[in-house]
Order: C-alpha cells, then sequence, then structure tokens
C-alpha cells in the first residue's frame, strides 16, 4: 500500500466524511449524488447557486426528475420533446453521458454523469460560459488572423528559438512554390530551404552557400533586409526583424516588376529616349570615372552637317530615323569599352578611353566621317547626313568633364569653319578665338541696339547703253572700335545666333525708305538669308516696309540663294509666289556655285538670274568661265528672265560679258558699294553723271 494510501487509512472515517464534504462544497463544479431510486443524496452549494435553487427545494430525498425539471423551466435547450427527455434520464440504468447544455439565458453549462457501483450516479455541472465566449473570441481573432495574413500581399512566416516554423501564410508559400503539405507548423528552417531550393526558388547560390547564408541571417540578432535575385528570375525582398523569445519573423516581398519599373526609369534617367545612346548625365559620370583611372583617352564631340536639311525636307519622322540609324553605325565603331552619347539635336560624343597616343583617335574620327558620309535610308528617300568632329585628348586638354567637352566643342566649330566633313584637334588658340567669337556675338548685339549698321549701295548698270537699272544694297557695320565691318565678317555668326532675323528687317525697311526717294524707274535689290525664310512673318515684314516707305513693290527685287530653297522647300515657294503676286521680283543670287541650280529654275519662275562672281573673274583667261556665263545668259533668254555679271572689275571682262548677252553688270569697274548720300550725289541728283563714259542713271 502506498505511503499516501496509509494516511488516508488511518485517518477517522468520519473526519474523513467531514474533509471530503468540506472540499465538495468549496468546489467550483456543481455536484449531485442520487441513489438508485433516483433521489438525491447530497447536493454541493455550487449546484444550488447555479441553478438558483433553495436548500427546501434540493435535499437528501429530492426526486432527480423535479431537478431535471426546474432546469427546463430555467430554459434548459434540449432540442426535443421535455417529456421524453425527462424519461431517458430517470428511467433504466444510470449510463455515463458527457455533454454541453445552453440555457436560454446564454449560460453553458458543460454536464457529465457517472454511474455508481449500487445504481445511483455522480453528475458534475460546471459552467463554463465564459471559457466558451473566450474561446469563441479567439477562434474569431484566430480566423481574422488567417484571413489578414492570407490576404496580405507580401510572404510571411515566424519560426521559434528552435528554427521551426510557427505560423506562415499562403503567399508565402506560393511565391516559393513550395508544396502545402510539406510546409506545417514545426517545420524545420532547413527543410523548407531544402524545399526552396528543389524548386529553384533560390538565388545563384550552392544548397550549402544558401543554406549557410539565410541561417545566418535568422540567428542573427539584427534586423536585415536582402534583396534577392532568384535563378527563376523573380526578385524578392525579404525583411528579417528578431523577436524578443529568440524567434523571429520575416517578411517576404516579389518585388519583380518594381525592379524592373526602378531599372527602367535608371536607364531613362541615363539614357537618350529615341537612341538609347548614353545621355549628358551618363557621359558625365563616365568621364569622371575616367579622369580618376588616369591614363590618355579622347572625346569626340560630332555634329551632322546636313541633319536639318533633312529635318526640313523629309519630315520630323525621318529625322528621328537619321539619329537612329546614325546612333547605330556610331556604337559598331566603337569599342566595348568606348562611351557613345547624344548630347541633344544632332549631337553626339564618342568617349574614346584608354589610348596610347592621338594617332588612334585620329583614325577613330577618320572611321566616324567616312561612315557617316555614306548614304542612309530613309522611308524611300536617301540622305547624305555627313559629320565634323572635334577632339580634346585628356589630360593634355583638360582636367574636368566640363573642360573637356568646351574644348572638344571649340574644335568642333573649327571644323565646322574649315569646311565641314572633317576632324580638327583642339588647340589652345582656339580658346582665344573663341573669346573674340564671343566678343563679336556681343558686340553685334549692341550694335543692332545702338543703331551702328548701315547699307551701302552697289549700281546695277544695263549692258546695252550703260544705264542704271538700279542698285544692291549690302550691309557694312560701322563698328566704334573696328571701323567698317565687312558683311562676311559678322553675317554668318549673325545667321548662326538668330540675330540676322532683326538685321534683316531693319534691311528690308531702311532699303526701301532710301529707294522711295530715287527716280521711280530705278529699283533696290535686298538679300534675304535662309534663316530669314525659315521665320513666320517674312511676308508681312515686307509689306509693312512698302507701306510706310510707299515704294511701288515692282521696285523691290530680293536676292536668294540656293540655300532657302534646301529648307522647307514647299514652304519658301508659297512664300516666294506670295511675293511674286505682290509685283516683288524675285533673283537667284550666285547661280552656278549649288549642286541643283538648274532644278530650283524649273520649280519656281524666278526674273533674274545673278551669275557668281567667281566665273565672271575668270572669262579673261579661262574658256570654261565665259562658256559657263555664254550657257546661263542664253538659258535666262531661254526662260525670259535677265541676267546679272557679279564681280565686273576690268572693261575686258564688261566687253565680253556685255557680248555673250547678260542683260546687267555690277561690280567695281562701276562704283564700289557707297552709302546712300554719296550714291544720290554722284548718280541721282547731279545733272553730270560721275562716269559719263561707263554709264549714267538715265
Amino acid at each position: 500500500m502506498a505511503e499516501s494510501d496509509q494516511e488516508v487509512a488511518s485517518i477517522d472515517p468520519l473526519v474523513l466524511g467531514e474533509l471530503l464534504k468540506c472540499a465538495a462544497n468549496n468546489l467550483w463544479l456543481g455536484i449531485i449524488l442520487f441513489g438508485s431510486d433516483r433521489r438525491v443524496i447530497f447536493c454541493n452549494p455550487r449546484y444550488r447557486e447555479m441553478y438558483a435553487l433553495s436548500p427546501d427545494q434540493v435535499h437528501p430525498g429530492t426526486p432527480i426528475k423535479d431537478l431535471i425539471e426546474h432546469r427546463l423551466k430555467l430554459g434548459l435547450n434540449i432540442g426535443g420533446e421535455a417529456g421524453a427527455y425527462v424519461r431517458a434520464r430517470t428511467e433504466g440504468s444510470v449510463v455515463s453521458e458527457q455533454t454541453v447544455q445552453q440555457f436560454a439565458d446564454g449560460r453553458i453549462i458543460a454536464y457529465t454523469i457517472h454511474p455508481l457501483p449500487d445504481g445511483g450516479g455522480m453528475a458534475t455541472h460546471e459552467d463554463i460560459t465564459e471559457r466558451e465566449e473566450l474561446s469563441a473570441r479567439l477562434q474569431e481573432r484566430n480566423f481574422q488572423f488567417d484571413i489578414a495574413i492570407n490576404n496580405m500581399s507580401h510572404g510571411l512566416c515566424f519560426f521559434d528559438a528552435g528554427h521551426r516554423l510557427v505560423v506562415c501564410n499562403t503567399h508565402f508559400i506560393e511565391m516559393y512554390g513550395l508544396p502545402p503539405d510539406r510546409v506545417r507548423p514545426g517545420t524545420p528552417l532547413q527543410e523548407i530551404l531544402d524545399l526552396r531550393y528543389e524548386v529553384g526558388s533560390v538565388p545563384a547560390m550552392t544548397r550549402e552557400e544558401y543554406a549557410k547564408w539565410r541561417t545566418d541571417v535568422a540567428t542573427s540578432a539584427e534586423a536585415m533586409d536582402s534583396i534577392v535575385e532568384m535563378r527563376n528570375g523573380r526578385t524578392f525582398k525579404i525583411r528579417h526583424r528578431p523577436m524578443p523569445d529568440l524567434g523571429w519573423v520575416a517578411t517576404h516581398e516579389d518585388i519583380t516588376e518594381q525592379r524592373k519599373t526602378e531599372l527602367r526609369i535608371a536607364h531613362m534617367a541615363h539614357h537618350d529616349a529615341l537612341t538609347d545612346l548614353a545621355n549628358r548625365a551618363l557621359l558625365g559620370q563616365r568621364l569622371e570615372q575616367a579622369l580618376e583611372q588616369g591614363g590618355m583617352f579622347a572625346i569626340h564631340h560630332i555634329d551632322l552637317d546636313k541633319f536639318k536639311a533633312v529635318n526640313d525636307t523629309l519630315g520630323h519622322q525621318a529625322g528621328d530615323i537619321l539619329l537612329q540609324d546614325v546612333s547605330r553605325r556610331l556604337k559598331l565603331l566603337a569599342r566595348d569599352s568606348d562611351t557613345v552619347a547624344r548630347m541633344g539635336g544632332d549631337e553626339f560624343v564618342i568617349l574614346q578611353s584608354s589610348i596610347s597616343d592621338s594617332s588612334e583617335a585620329d583614325l577613330l574620327a577618320r572611321d566616324v566621317v567616312s561612315t557617316l558620309s555614306a548614304p542612309f535610308g530613309l522611308d524611300g528617300h536617301q540622305a547624305i547626313a555627313g559629320a565634323s568632329i572635334g577632339i580634346a585628348i585628356a589630360p593634355g586638354d583638360g582636367s574636368t568633364p566640363e573642360q573637356l567637352l568646351h574644348n572638344a566643342d571649340l574644335a568642333l566649330y573649327r571644323a565646322k569653319s574649315d569646311g565641314r566633313g572633317m576632324h580638327c584637334f583642339f588647340e589652345p588658340a582656339m580658346g582665344e578665338e573663341a573669346q573674340s567669337r564671343r566678343a563679336l556675338e556681343q558686340d553685334l548685339h549692341n550694335g543692332l541696339a545702338a543703331g551702328e549698321f548701315e547699307l551701302h549701295y552697289q549700281p546695277v548698270v544695263k549692258s546695252d547703253g550703260g544705264e542704271i537699272s538700279g542698285f544692291e544694297a549690302l550691309i557694312r557695320w560701322r563698328h566704334p572700335r573696328r571701323g567698317l565691318v565687312a558683311p562676311n565678317s559678322f553675317i554668318p555668326l549673325a545667321e548662326e545666333i538668330g540675330l540676322i532675323v532683326p538685321i534683316g528687317e531693319w534691311v528690308i525697311r531702311q532699303a526701301c525708305a532710301t529707294a522711295s526717294r530715287w527716280p521711280d524707274h530705278l529699283h533696290v535689290a535686298v538679300n534675304i538669308s535662309a534663316v530669314q525664310f525659315r521665320q513666320p512673318g517674312l511676308t508681312e515684314v515686307i509689306v509693312g516696309a512698302l507701306a510706310a516707305s510707299g515704294l511701288d513693290p515692282r521696285r523691290l527685287e530680293i536676292e536668294i540663294t540656293e540655300s532657302v530653297l534646301l529648307q522647307d522647300r514647299n514652304g519658301t515657294l508659297a512664300t516666294l509666289h506670295q511675293l511674286r503676286a505682290l509685283g516683288i521680283k524675285v533673283a537667284m543670287d550666285d547661280f552656278g556655285t549649288g549642286y541643283s541650280s538648274l532644278t530650283y529654275l524649273q520649280c519656281f519662275p524666278f526674273d533674274k538670274i545673278k551669275i557668281d562672281r567667281s566665273f565672271v573673274s575668270g572669262v579673261e583667261n579661262n574658256a570654261a568661265s565665259l562658256s559657263i556665263v555664254r550657257a546661263v545668259a542664253a538659258l535666262a533668254r531661254g526662260m525670259g528672265m535677265t541676267t546679272t555679271a557679279e564681280g565686273v572689275e576690268t572693261e575686258e571682262q564688261r566687253d565680253r560679258i556685255a557680248a555673250e548677252g547678260c542683260t546687267e553688270m555690277q561690280g567695281y569697274l562701276f562704283s564700289p558699294p557707297l552709302p546712300a548720300e554719296e550714291i544720290e550725289r554722284r548718280f541721282l541728283f547731279e545733272k553730270t553723271p560721275a562716269r559719263p563714259d561707263r554709264f549714267a542713271a538715265a
């Protein structure tokens, strides 16, 4: 017999009975004992309290039937007929039963009955209302938690201190492609890592490397974020957070699309949208890197010579295709270590890194010029882009990206000035030239505002009779320090910076105002640049000048070169037709110096052809020049046009040109360009012409 049993046996039965009764009366369970006759033997206070019974209502000898009926009156939910329920529990032998009983007032009672050897029984009644409510609330919370974690956009997993899974959501399982039946609470971390490895949801590591990395993260007491590129092409962001109990929680976010978007944005921030070449920002970074690494490298600043003509004649879409084709050709010429960038418009840069001497840069530049001189196919048309290149060599030509690009740009300007289609290396003297050019540019702006420009006029003389038929207006710049500046020294710059437009408008107004004082049979000729034709409102400017001066439109003659028709040919022709409809005459200047002069004579009925001085100067001793003059004069007669030979300086030139049938002449033989007052004094308002043997103002 056990020692505890011996102690119990030694207690007086009466004492023991009192002890047991005391214990039963203090239990939280309601207890009732009944005999084989189904009458109460004993019930504790808790039972009476649970069912609101007085001692008189339940005492030894009370029928069990009365107590069951009392509970039914309290609202016991039995789900059937009351009489049958009572009989089942009061007739026949006592059988074991364990049920949960619910009452109308919401109470829940756990009811258990145990049969006793003498045919009676013992029943326990436990009020589990609070426990059930707590359980229901907990179940609801678990349900809500389950919904929450399984509807997260991220994968979620909890592990305990023993590296065993506590809980994870379905997204975690799905994003790694794991079998759901093998990922359950209690699954070791290593087993989950093995499953990931089997399905390929791991980075480019061996199984051992991957397991060690994730285990090191798991055991770390530090919060950690990792971006992992998976072998299957997905990208995950894992946030590891340690827990106080040495376990951890981790979220797993699939950022594949976000990463692709970020990479696209990063690429766009450093690449040109049209050509996908490096842009100015990326080029700057590469230049910084090249300077940090040391050694010699070259900057090639490339400008397309004829891009604007292509853009204007074939349209912007063709221009874009041309830029893309140019980019492809440049990339084929560059090495993998080089950087090809588009600076904007039709300007490109090649960073040629790690060269041994300037001859390598010279060779690449020649290849670029040659490659870009080959025709480009553009939607059924062929176009020539051509290229000019300025080259700066580091470290000699600059120690910063800005300085190198600036010096390459100066060299490019020299290449374009020297005739285009070539390359030039930077020289220190170019900096002085650029400074001088900037000063000239500023002086041009100031000169226009200060009224420093003036017009000189050169007579145009009839070949037959020597009478003056009109004058060509030629601009001069009376610079306060440089004196009288010829147009070829400033007109190209004025065209480049756009100042030719206001200057040209002033010329038109001034020439019309001056010519309005002259006899009615004299015309005035004004040169109009291609830049002016590209600006809207040219017709309005001319009409305004005629209206303000009162000059008859038939006395105004505008001179254009072939370059005007190279750009926006249809728009230019429309403007020319508008002007001609007003009575204004149109002359083609410098005829024969371009490559398609005859083509332009077909597309517009010019009133006059001006033969360039380069042909006139050779008529005395060059048979070819004389033949050209003869052919042009005959062509003009056949098309109903007049001809003016420019640059006549000797009497022999005058006689030969007149003999070939040219209608008019001008040049220093007759008079240099002179201010209006001098022209009027010499030729218009004096009774005796200055050179009566040569020409008169009729």
